[in-house]
Formats: C-alpha cells, sequence, structure tokens
C-alpha cells in the first residue's frame, strides 16, 4: 500500500529538474507545478512548455556552467533525468553516455555539495550492474555510465554528506513518450497506421511501469527522510516479455496487421531482472498502482488522440 506523500512540501519550493524537456521530465515537471512548487527546468536547447517557471540552457558536462547553474537557482531540490539513454552497444557511444550519463552526475553532485540542498534524486536503470563489480560486466555504454554514476552517488553521500538517492527505473512506458524509436511508441504508431512493427524475437522478459507511477515514486524519493545513500527500484515487480506487450497492444487497438517478429536481431547480453518493489515499498512507502494493461490502454488512447505524435 502506498503512503501519502506530503505534497505540502513542494509547495513554493524551488525545484532544478535536469532533462526536463524529456519523457520522465514533463509528467514530473506538470505534477510539481500542480502542487506549488517553482521549478527550474534545464536542457541543451531553448525550450519552452507547462510546468516550468523558468528555463536554463546548460550542458552539464561542463564543471563550470554546472556549478553556476547550481548556484543561481540555490535549489531546494534537484532532480537528475538528463541522459543519453540508448541501449545501443555501438562503441561510438562510449563518450556521449560518458559525458551526458556519467560527466553530469558527478558535476551535479559536486556543486549541489557545495551549494547545499535538501535532496538530489538521480535516475538511475535498471541496465546498472549489481553484486560483485568485477564479476559483473556492463551491457552497454549506457549502463556503464549509469553504473558509475551510482557509485559516485555512494561516495558522495559516504564521503561529504551529500543528501542523494537513486532511483532505479526499470522500463517507463506510458503518453508523449519522447523516444518515438522505443517499443511501445513504435509499434502503437505503426499498428494505429495500419503498419506491421518490425521488430525482434520478442523473448525478452522486462519489468514495465507506467510513468505516473514512477512520478510518484519520485515524489516520495524527494521527501522521504533517512534514506541516503540508496538506491531504490521503482518497477512494477512483475515479468510480461516483449511479444506479449506488442500483442496486448494489438489487441487494444484492434489492429488489422500482425507484427513481424524475428525481422530484426536481438541485441546481445540483455538483462533480465525484476523490481524489488517490497523493498521500496517498505523504505518509502511507494508501489506502483497502474496494472499494465490499464497503462497500456491509457497509452493507447492518447496516441488515438493525438495524431502528430
Amino acid at each position: 500500500m502506498n503512503h501519502p506523500v506530503d505534497e505540502d512540501i513542494f509547495a513554493g519550493a524551488k525545484i532544478l529538474v535536469t532533462g526536463a524537456s524529456g519523457f520522465i521530465g514533463t509528467h514530473l515537471c506538470n505534477r510539481l507545478a500542480a502542487l506549488g512548487a517553482q521549478v527550474h527546468g534545464v536542457s541543451r536547447t531553448q525550450r519552452s512548455g507547462a510546468g516550468v517557471s523558468r528555463w536554463w540552457q546548460v550542458a552539464l558536462d561542463d564543471q563550470r556552467a554546472t556549478g553556476d547553474l547550481v548556484r543561481a537557482v540555490e535549489p531546494d531540490m534537484i532532480y537528475h533525468l538528463a541522459s543519453f539513454v540508448s541501449g545501443s552497444r555501438a562503441m561510438e557511444h562510449v563518450v556521449p553516455a560518458l559525458r551526458a550519463n556519467l560527466m553530469s552526475t558527478v558535476n551535479l553532485l559536486e556543486s549541489a555539495t557545495d551549494t547545499g540542498c535538501r535532496r538530489i534524486v538521480l535516475t538511475g536503470s535498471l541496465e546498472e550492474t549489481q553484486g560483485e563489480a568485477s564479476a559483473v560486466v556492463p551491457a552497454s555504454p549506457y549502463a556503464a555510465a549509469k553504473s558509475a554514476a551510482s557509485a559516485y552517488a555512494r561516495m558522495f553521500h559516504a564521503l561529504y554528506a551529500t543528501p542523494v538517492v537513486t532511483a532505479r527505473l526499470f522500463m517507463v512506458f506510458g503518453p508523449d513518450q519522447k523516444d518515438l524509436s522505443k517499443l511501445i511508441p513504435y509499434v502503437t504508431r505503426s499498428l494505429l497506421r495500419g503498419e506491421a512493427p518490425q521488430l525482434m524475437s520478442g523473448t525478452r522478459e522486462v519489468d514495465w511501469i507506467f510513468v505516473d507511477d514512477v512520478v510518484d515514486a519520485y515524489l516520495a524519493l524527494a521527501t522521504k527522510a533517512g534514506i541516503e545513500g540508496k538506491s531504490f527500484d521503482v518497477g512494477s515487480g512483475e515479468l510480461s516479455s516483449v511479444r506479449e506487450v506488442v500483442m496486448k497492444l494489438v489487441e487494444i487497438i484492434g489492429a488489422q496487421v500482425q507484427p513481424v517478429f524475428g525481422s530484426l536481431n536481438d541485441r546481445p547480453m540483455e538483462r533480465v531482472r525484476v523490481a524489488d518493489v517490497a523493498h521500496t515499498r517498505q523504505s518509502i512507502g511507494w508501489s506502483p498502482k497502474t496494472a499494465l494493461i490499464d497503462g497500456l490502454t491509457k497509452t493507447v488512447a492518447w496516441y488515438r488522440n493525438t495524431p502528430t505524435a
């Protein structure tokens, strides 16, 4: 059962959100604004949009620029969602993942520690390595950078008492997902157009989590006392294969075409991991509320009603 978050904490609070223009960032900023927060959004390019009081254009892999940003805003809380998100194993993604996912995190941790704030919530990933580091090999440049970022967060808390926590996200989906190459928006849009999605085998099992539940978790992580330095799984606690999810979309849409499984090669070293929801619930009082079929139905409805998306 979810424990209610004291939402009054956010009223009037200055909150810095990196990646504010992204999929999860947009949903989070809108919720924070509705709670009365003063939201400062960060992006690499000029932006505008509901939910953000002021936009800042900053490259977070620039140490000086990041420090200037944090000193200018003096945030009560920081949500770090900005990321280079790609599961590609290509070597050309090593440096972009390093800069966007690790250097940005270290720069924010350093600046926030120097300036001071109530809580920093980092965005981790199910792709992170767990267990004995020497025995677990990251499956991609993205996974390596995310694993290192979480390690730095633990170090900053242990050495410098930085009030940081990490939300280890599983496979987030929902309306208005920005990366249209991701499975659910790609399949949904293809089926709505009457086109057959070209897919891998579909055998991989995944822990899917609806974006509204993720936002609930972020609110809890920013307000729960005594959890600094720790990481928490944010997922459903259940596995469903890619094929199962795709066929649910076919059913919800009433598609006249069938997806083509096996037309693309499976990626090597795919992680199959289920979220430890019991630990997260015990620690911060959060658990997911949206069933997979309900989340998929809401997502399809959004794409039906937003034909330009």
